[in-house]
């Protein structure tokens, strides 16, 4: 069965080929602005099923397309990806000495089944108290401005943080892997299936 990610993201690129099972990547075009006074949660949720939509309703003969979308939520407000070293050392002073929530939402699409599964995580990452110098190098030395709360958990980001708690540890990338591959093996694509 043909497998799509529907995202151009190399860190769910690199999550997704964790399971070892071949797939591509699409674009999926999505409008990814949030509705006005849309939960964060509900937002997530909202794109990943219309990321998966949007890459299926492109694809002939059955396949099972993968969409997944992440929201941080700081006082319940959404933060976005920095774009900037300036709104990236803001959006870490923000965060200091305080916990946010993620949340990561993934849902699979089956054209030939028409059925779509969902799944939304929250983790919860608490920060350690961070001082101006310390933001400033970390952003100088990492660029996180691709990345929603402007930190790589995957990579320096780590030293940042007090604790994270979370039942995915991979939901804090972009993807999380144990829910995605449940959901794969309910869909009939099993990543620990023979395959010879």
């Amino acid at each position: 069965m043909r497998l799509l990610l529907a995202s151009t993201s190399r860190y769910r690129r690199e999550l997704l080929d964790r399971l070892g099972l071949p797939f591509e990547c699409a674009s999926p075009g999505v409008d990814e602005a949030p509705a006005p006074g849309e939960a964060p949660e509900a937002l997530a949720l909202r794109l990943a099923r219309a990321k998966a939509a949007a890459v299926a309703a492109t694809i002939e003969g059955p396949a099972l397309v993968i969409g997944s979308d992440q929201c941080l939520a700081l006082d319940g407000r959404i933060v976005g990806k920095p774009g900037t070293v300036e709104a990236a050392c803001t959006q870490l002073a923000a965060s200091s000495g305080r916990r946010v929530r993620f949340h990561t939402a993934v849902a699979i699409r089956s054209t030939a089944e028409g059925r779509e599964l969902t799944h939304l995580d929250a983790t919860d990452v608490v920060f350690r108290a961070l001082d101006d110098d310390t933001i400033r190098r970390y952003v100088e030395r990492e660029r996180p401005l691709d990345c929603a709360g402007s930190f790589r958990s995957e990579g320096l980001g780590i030293a940042l943080f007090e604790r994270i708690d979370s039942a995915d540890p991979t939901a804090l990338v972009g993807l999380p892997l144990i829910a995605t591959a449940r959901m794969l093996r309910a869909l009939g694509l099993d990543p620990l299936a023979r395959r010879d």
